[in-house]
């Protein structure tokens, strides 16, 4: 896999550089609520800047219908990465019409343009070959080097991360090479005790992931909503809490497995339920009661944690050399139910082990919760991606990138 250091040594002073980022950020109308995936990117588009390239920043955001919709405008995102590049930013206003055409013809070398929302085309997520492949001919009109350090969308075969690359002489740009490389310390040179500790809404989520660390973790934490499809596959109660009946017999299965392995499978011994969803814009007090995993009230719906639970995944993350973590252990977006998600990246922060907060709504936590970043071994910018390279997938945009 080439790399943005390999194009250098070749030369690209001049040449138009089309770079696949993930500048898929949060929004709250056209207001950036976490920019985290943006300062990821920035480096690898600043270092092509000063080799005098022109680049071409492309990018999803959201999920729009192939057509445009202003909602889901990159304008934001534009003007983000001009502030933190610290220099001016064009932006096309389409993604392969007259407004993009223009704008890359009139770039001076250094300088960098960001096109409009690539799902406002249908060809960007098309399954047909030939309609993706088609809009990948038409992006890569704007180009003569590709490269792609959009991590948050390698596991996507879209035409911007599967197609176009074909097309292009191609690399991989700073961010996803540092991606991988953290990635093969969790699978091929991982520091023991391993932890993984997983969270989020759904079981079915991480099902191949927890298949496959189960041959390689030594121990696996479970929290958030998919804990209570877990308690449930043990005879417990949950209340009206998220439960996926259907995933009960798999838990049992990964339930069986990690004890004929040797794994330890680490479930909440306590949580904090409510009958109510908490208010999330106003952060009204919701009065959380606690009470004990196997006693959750049939009303009531388990929402993060509890200190029993906290201190005991402490304890099993102090003694760790490598920890991966996906997923919040509770609604981490009310200070009521937060000290879950608090307590697990304090977690490891005080361990010794080499640290991967795992994308998505975990790097999300991190910053909503004042941790500094730069504490932790990596933070990912693809919680999905991260998943299925820790399943053992191919992800296609990692795939068109080695050749």
């Amino acid at each position: 896999m080439k790399t943005i250091d390999d194009l250098a040594t070749e030369g690209v002073a001049g040449k138009r550089v089309f770079v696949r980022a993930d500048l898929n950020v949060p929004l709250e109308g056209t207001t950036i609520t976490d920019d985290g995936r943006i300062r990821a990117v920035a480096p690898t588009i600043a270092k092509l800047s000063a080799l005098g390239a022109k680049v071409i920043v492309a990018s999803h955001l959201g999920r729009p219908k192939g057509a445009p919709d202003p909602a889901f405008s990159l304008a934001p995102a534009a003007e983000r990465l001009g502030e933190i590049l610290g220099k001016g930013v064009a932006f096309a206003t389409d993604t392969v019409g007259e407004s993009a055409a223009s704008v890359v013809a009139g770039l001076a070398d250094g300088e960098v343009a960001v096109l409009e929302n690539l799902r406002f085309n249908a060809g960007e997520t098309s399954k047909d070959d030939a309609e993706r492949g088609a809009f990948a001919d038409q992006l890569a009109e704007l180009a003569d080097l590709y490269v792609g350090d959009g991590f948050g969308a390698v596991h996507r075969k879209h035409a911007s991360v599967f197609d176009l690359p074909k097309r292009l002489p191609h690399a991989a740009g700073d961010l996803i090479a540092t991606e991988v490389g953290v990635l093969k310390k969790l699978t091929e040179e991982v520091r023991r005790p391993y932890v993984v500790v997983l969270g989020g809404a759904k079981v079915s989520d991480k099902l191949g992931v927890i298949d496959n660390l189960l041959k390689k973790a030594d121990r696996i934490l479970i929290g958030g909503g998919m804990a209570y499809t877990f308690l449930a596959a043990k005879g417990h109660e949950v209340g009206i809490s998220l439960l996926q009946k259907d995933q009960i017999p798999v838990c049992l299965e990964y339930l069986a497995e990690a004890e004929k392995r040797g794994v330890e499978f680490v479930l909440p011994v306590d949580v904090l339920v409510s009958a109510d969803f908490p208010d999330l814009k106003t952060k009204a007090p919701a009065n959380p009661e606690l009470v004990a995993a196997d006693a959750i009230p049939a009303d009531k719906e388990g929402l993060d944690i509890g200190p029993k639970t906290r201190e005991l995944y402490a304890a099993k993350l102090v003694d760790a050399g490598t920890v991966f973590w996906n997923g919040p252990m509770g609604v981490f977006e009310h200070p009521d139910y937060a000290n879950g998600t608090k307590a697990v990246a304090q977690g490891l922060l005080d361990s010794d082990a080499f640290t991967v907060v795992g994308g998505g709504d975990s790097a999300a936590a991190v910053r909503l919760l004042g941790f500094d970043e730069n504490a932790f071994g990596h933070i990912s910018t693809g919680g999905g991606a991260s998943l299925e390279y820790l399943e053992g997938k191919t992800l296609p945009g990692l795939a068109a990138l080695e050749d």
